[in-house]
């Protein structure tokens, strides 16, 4: 076991990891939640989110988890991708990996209200954001899968006590489906949890690119942050106006249509930002344009209130596009220099705060808008 600590203004963090395949160093560095519930947060290398990266890498990643499947499974399975930092990642290795399945498709928890049914709700209590929506697919086949899948494969960025994956667990089996369930496998990049999760009747498997545990010593005397109100799902009527084929609604298939006119010159420097949970697409077009010969990053806004320091260099905030009210934000682009940006949303160009948009280009005059719709 390697072990490592490191001191924040709350307290310090320790962590034991098994070496294997990836380091600490390569999966993720640390940074401080503004937030009383946690005081830490690890933050992504590989993920596209809270530091932006590569296209190859994160494509990298993809396939790294989904090949850790095991080889003898077969039959017809459900993907679920955890909102929000998770859903371009669970699109990536469910693309990677679906071909292992007779049948598969993918949906993904939202914190957005959607004009379809709900399937069901969970809890992630030690969120910024703690309420999840998961809504009923609208193809009539991935429905009927619901009740005839062998396999539920669940995805997220990090597994720490595994209390939000038992929470969705027990939301999915207190409705009419997941009758036949008899395989559930865990995929995050890092897994903490030391305690085991298990259901009568059901294999439950867990796989990470990195395997772990950590505890937090507290420092009394430091006070507590204020935390913004991000916890919201509802928002303006129709603000979506992009297409539902990507995860929200389930998907068997997601084709690279976001930005199809645009090119770029080669070793030009492109930032491309995805918004919120509309991430699968965004990153489709920064393989693109990377495939291209440009020298492309991609990161994410997000809700999530992160502190400056450590892994979060700089930070940009701004009211979100989705007409929830609520303060959004983007971690380090704000010290860095691109010769594009390209801004991708899933709402209409005018429910971007005006702001939002100055300030990046204050990084660079060249900032593109990319409406999904």
């Amino acid at each position: 076991m390697i072990n490592q600590k490191k001191t924040l203004k709350r307290g310090t963090l320790s962590i034991n990891y098994k070496m294997g395949k990836f380091s600490t160093d390569e999966l993720f560095d640390i940074a401080e939640r503004n937030n009383p519930k946690r005081a830490f947060l690890f933050v992504s290398k590989v993920l596209g989110k809270h530091i932006p990266v590569s296209p190859a890498k994160m494509r990298k990643s993809y396939r790294e988890l989904s090949q850790m499947l095991p080889d003898n499974i077969n039959g017809e399975a459900i993907f679920i991708g955890m909102a929000e930092t998770a859903v371009g990642l669970a699109a990536g290795v469910f693309h990677e990996a679906k071909s292992k399945f007779d049948k598969a498709f993918l949906l993904t928890s939202t914190r957005h209200a959607m004009d379809a049914e709900l399937l069901c709700e969970f809890k992630e209590n030690h969120s910024h954001a703690t309420d999840h929506l998961i809504y009923l697919p609208q193809d009539k086949t991935m429905r009927t899968s619901l009740n005839q899948a062998e396999n539920l494969i669940l995805i997220d960025d990090e597994m720490t006590t595994g209390n939000t994956f038992r929470n969705l667990i027990q939301s999915l089996w207190n409705t009419n489906y997941f009758k036949n369930i008899k395989r559930i496998i865990i995929l995050t990049l890092v897994n903490w949890n030391q305690e085991p999760i298990s259901y009568p009747d059901v294999e439950v498997q867990c796989y990470a690119l990195l395997n772990g545990n950590w505890s937090w010593q507290p420092d009394l005397n430091a006070s507590p942050p204020t935390m913004p109100e991000v916890n919201i799902t509802n928002q303006s009527d129709n603000v979506i106006i992009g297409p539902q084929d990507w995860g929200r609604l389930g998907s068997h298939e997601s084709h690279d249509n976001l930005g199809q006119q645009i090119a770029v010159q080669p070793d030009k420097s492109i930032l491309v930002i995805g918004s919120g949970e509309f991430l699968w697409k965004p990153f489709l077009l920064a393989e693109r344009l990377e495939k291209q010969g440009a020298k492309v990053l991609f990161g994410s806004t997000t809700r999530s209130p992160i502190a400056i320091g450590s892994a979060i260099k700089s930070a940009i905030s701004f009211t979100d596009n989705y007409g929830q009210g609520i303060p959004n934000f983007i971690y380090n682009i704000a010290h860095q220099e691109f010769d594009k940006i390209l801004l991708c949303v899933e709402t209409a160009e005018h429910s971007i705060d005006q702001s939002f948009l100055k300030q990046l280009k204050a990084i660079t005059s060249d900032v593109e808008v990319v409406c999904y719709a």
